[in-house]
């Protein structure tokens, strides 16, 4: 069997830094400024009794970092509950605490892995309630999942990177390798996203080390990878071939090409260093409001149980090959890779996955015998296009197709249903990052489709199914989704308030407000019905334009600007109004406001139209109003993409 050649020779160097500075203690397990490992653990889980008592005690951040403790309290004017706020009187105060094997006790106040987070990342820690311990305790951790995979089949193909193949025994070895490295307790590690086994070796041995993955994207503007190292409080990058930016100043783990292969190396310390389940596992972003990315900590609890619900849902084995897809920057890139590698299969890297050429991504299926894909919903809609047009069928090895991230089209929902496709299990998916992965799944076409099924001609909507065994579901005002249940996460790391918003509580628990409409039909799935704040899904990815006013807005040719959704040629897109400053040349303004933005966020967040107008339609209130706004100018002539009106 052959083994990739640049992982066969990899090992680790310490003492260099991106930018060139002296070398640091990281070669030993200890960051600067931060404490080394003193044997003692992360906090376990904090459960308190479901309904207990009448002051149900809830813990966040406030806006400086402060705990806060939230007690229920009845209003008798509307028959429901408030949470009133007052200062913690510690990490785990009064929380009432659910003593068993596996929830453990929390009395022990603990040395953070996060430097100056650390008090934020405590408090989160603290947050969690009533998370359904029983779950926790038949749910192992998902590092010690894939470490049984590993050393039941250490010969099998875990990774195929354009045809080459790192086997289970091998990707085992370079996990525990680098694990070992990087010693207990040393928090974020920034790690380069990229299509590569590197990035999967990586992940998993910073989950095995106990520490916290944060994937960054080579590919993203300097200040974006700067805002998004120091937003999850980075210690250190993993070096790969696909560097990150210089300029961030971290210590570095270099892999090195030279060293021959030795024998397997034990992981010290157990898979996950003995990490306790609400110990975090990885932090992701979203977009914020301020500008900046919101960081999402996400602790092993949620990610191991969601995974396991996953194999099930996709009905995992070792004989499936996966083709990861999805960048590794989003979650959905979490599904592919972690479900994939607890159960023993195949994940498949190639280039050909993202060549923009159906043939070429249809013949790399059928060489490299992928079974299961999970697509964005775009990108399967101009698949299944592709495919009615040219009368061309999927490969034979396809069983599976997953596909979510937005709103799937009636239209080519009926082409799908008159392809040859009944064999194929179409799976329509819906999550969000604060909810870890999918929350609730339907299948739309195939072997196990409701039958009769549904009539896509006649334009019905596709639902978003059921919640999965672990998710809580609930719909409270205005028809919101609410989720619950042990695949919450613990928040966004830092900010406390905007934690307390989205995650209220309901009925004594913690939920999830999506902001997402729903409606459920007599069988009992839900469908979408639309968003109730201003975020929209570009790519699959949900967008803030608040966000991208803020960056707007920075630029001193801006007086005011709105940014909002707008479908063109199909898919949704973002556009912007921008009403320039006095004495502003504006003929070049559109164009100098994209390279402004791509020099500071990524790809989805520039917008693909920027119309300059005179002024902005605004509420009887003065705010600017973003649909009138849009409706006044989208008529415009875009090939001037200014509204001159005098």
């Amino acid at each position: 069997m052959v083994v990739l050649p640049p992982m066969t020779a990899h090992d680790l160097r310490c003492g260099e830094h991106q930018d060139g500075a002296r070398p640091s203690r990281f070669c030993d397990g200890a960051f600067p400024n931060s404490p080394r490992s003193t044997g003692r653990r992360h906090p376990p889980s904090t459960f308190g009794p479901r309904g207990e008592g009448p002051a149900t005690a809830f813990r966040g951040i406030d806006a400086s970092g402060s705990a806060f403790a939230a007690k229920r309290k009845r209003n008798p004017r509307r028959g429901s509950d408030l949470l009133e706020y007052a200062p913690s009187r510690g990490v785990h105060g009064d929380h009432p605490i659910l003593h068993n094997s596996h929830c453990g006790n929390t009395s022990s106040p603990v040395e953070s892995p996060f430097g100056g987070h650390g008090q934020a990342l405590s408090s989160l820690f603290g947050a969690i309630k009533s998370m359904q311990c029983e779950t926790l305790g038949t749910t192992p951790d998902l590092i010690q999942v894939f470490t049984e995979a590993a050393l039941r089949n250490p010969e099998r193909a875990a990774l195929v990177h354009e045809g080459r193949v790192v086997t289970y025994g091998r990707l085992h070895e370079l996990v525990s390798r680098l694990a070992e490295r990087l010693g207990p307790w040393h928090g974020a590690i920034a790690v380069p996203a990229t299509h590569t086994p590197e990035t999967v070796v990586a992940m998993l041995a910073v989950l095995t080390a106990g520490g916290v993955y944060c994937p960054v994207d080579p590919a993203f503007p300097p200040a974006r990878q700067q805002d998004m190292v120091s937003a999850a409080g980075c210690r250190a990058v993993i070096g790969t071939d696909a560097a990150l930016d210089p300029r961030l100043g971290l210590p570095v783990v270099r892999w090195e090409q030279e060293e021959t292969a030795r024998g397997t190396a034990a992981t010290a310390g157990g898979p996950g260093r003995d990490a306790g389940p609400e110990a975090p596992a990885y932090i992701l972003f979203t977009s914020g409001s301020t500008g900046r990315p919101k960081p999402v900590v996400t602790p092993r609890r949620a990610i191991s149980v969601s995974v396991r619900a996953l194999r099930d849902l996709f009905s995992l084995t070792e004989e499936d090959r996966v083709l990861q897809f999805a960048s590794l920057n989003w979650d959905t890139s979490l599904e592919e890779i972690l479900p994939t590698l607890t159960a023993g299969a195949t994940l498949v890297f190639d280039r050909e996955a993202h060549s923009g050429s159906f043939p070429r991504f249809l013949r790399m299926v059928k060489r490299e015998r992928v079974s299961v894909l999970d697509l964005p919903t775009a990108f399967w809609h101009e698949l299944v296009l592709h495919l009615a047009e040219e009368g061309t069928a999927l490969p034979d090895c396809v069983r599976l197709m997953v596909i979510g991230g937005e709103a799937v089209s009636p239209a080519r929902l009926a082409d799908w249903s008159r392809l040859d496709t009944g064999r194929i299990r179409l799976a329509n998916t819906y999550g969000c990052t604060e909810t870890t992965l999918i929350t609730h799944a339907v299948e739309l076409h195939g072997p196990g489709a409701p039958v009769p099924g549904w009539d896509w001609a006649g334009g019905t909507r596709a639902p978003i199914g059921r919640p999965l065994a672990h998710v809580v579901e609930d719909i409270g005002d205005q028809d919101e989704l609410l989720i619950g249940g042990p695949a919450l996460a613990l928040g966004y790391l830092g900010m406390g308030r905007a934690t307390e918003e989205a995650y209220p509580v309901v009925g004594g628990e913690r939920r999830f407000r999506t902001g997402d409409r729903v409606s459920r039909t007599p069988d009992g799935l839900l469908t979408h019905e639309g968003r109730l704040n201003d975020e929209i899904k570009i790519r699959g990815i949900r967008v803030d334009p608040a966000e991208v006013e803020a960056h707007l807005a920075g630029h001193p040719a801006v007086n005011a600007v709105a940014v909002t959704g707008a479908v063109s040629v199909g898919r949704a897109a973002l556009v912007a109004y921008v009403v320039p400053g006095p004495d502003t040349e504006t003929r070049r303004l559109d164009g100098d406001l994209r390279a402004y933005l791509r020099e500071r966020v990524p790809a989805h967040l520039v917008p693909s139209r920027i119309t300059v107008v005179p002024h902005l339609v605004l509420t009887t209130s003065g705010k600017v109003d973003r649909r009138a706004s849009h409706q006044r100018y989208a008529t415009v002539n875009r090939s001037k993409e200014t509204v001159d009106e005098r």
